[in-house]
């Protein structure tokens, strides 16, 4: 496993990183004991950085998460999780909720300290009480010794920008921005870079587009995209390989991306992925 650095944090990261939502049963009825087995896989495979949230599962993955940390060394990983989104339209980046959010994730989590704190999904909220209530109370957190690191995540690129022209966050985590199918992520590398904030990257696959599958029913990406990308799919299937290895290996291969986060709760699959890379 290859580890780099995450912005100006210290932190070395595997550039494979684990993406925990799955632990949820987001995607399917998960076993909790498989769920558990993947997180250990990972570890073993030399994955050291962990990203969930609240809102997965509504509170399942980081219930399921914490019962695989638990019997680990706290040096063995580099757990991530979030404040501001707790269901499907569930936002509050109040400073008093995302107090107590914190509390409750490092009770579900069974740790005493989380080492990356993030605000979710952020262009669902107020981006300037974000700045101005969200930041500082997650600062006032880290004064207290419960997180180390703060960062903000979202869908849209320019919400970076913004927040970090008039805030100071650690990391940002941006999904389906750099994959095959839509590299802009690339775009903002630079200012990311001057600023000193590390790169997280989720989504490889771009939410199942770049997959034997297919994109799902529910899936925003225009028609003509999901078309060009079972073209693309068609053509790795001939040449006899699979477009989501391909996918996987473009989107770990760029330096300036520290991490990229994959989930599952299946260890064959974490197994494959590390292969793949």
């Amino acid at each position: 496993m290859e580890y780099r650095e995450l912005g100006k944090t210290g932190l070395k990261v595997s550039a494979l990183g684990f993406g925990a939502s799955p632990l949820g049963s987001v995607f399917r009825e998960i076993d909790e004991s498989e769920g558990i087995r993947t997180v250990h896989t990972a570890i073993d495979l030399g994955i050291n950085f962990m990203d969930v949230s609240p809102y997965y599962g509504i509170t399942k993955a980081e219930t399921v998460l914490g019962k695989a940390l638990k019997d680990l060394s706290r040096d063995d990983y580099i757990l991530a999780t979030k404040v501001g989104r707790y269901d499907e339209d569930g936002f509050d980046f109040s400073a008093e909720r995302v107090i107590k959010s914190v509390d409750e994730s490092l009770g579900r989590l069974q740790v005493d300290h989380i080492d990356v704190i993030q605000c979710h999904d952020i262009e669902f909220g107020s981006l300037d009480r974000v700045v101005e209530e969200t930041l500082p109370a997650l600062e006032r957190i880290r004064e207290q010794g419960k997180v180390r690191y703060i960062g903000i995540t979202g869908l849209p690129l320019k919400i970076f920008s913004y927040v970090l022209d008039r805030a100071e966050a650690d990391t940002i985590l941006s999904y389906c921005r750099y994959s095959l199918n839509d590299s802009s992520l690339k775009t903002l590398i630079p200012y990311l870079q001057e600023k000193g904030v590390g790169v997280i990257s989720a989504s490889p696959l771009s939410m199942g587009l770049l997959t034997e599958r297919g994109a799902p029913d529910w899936h925003p990406a225009p028609q003509d995209v999901q078309d060009a990308c079972d073209k693309a799919t068609a053509l790795c299937r001939r040449q006899g390989t699979d477009i989501s290895k391909l996918a996987l290996q473009f989107s770990v291969s760029n330096q300036d991306i520290a991490t990229t986060l994959v989930g599952t709760a299946n260890p064959e699959n974490i197994k494959k992925n590390a292969a793949w890379i």
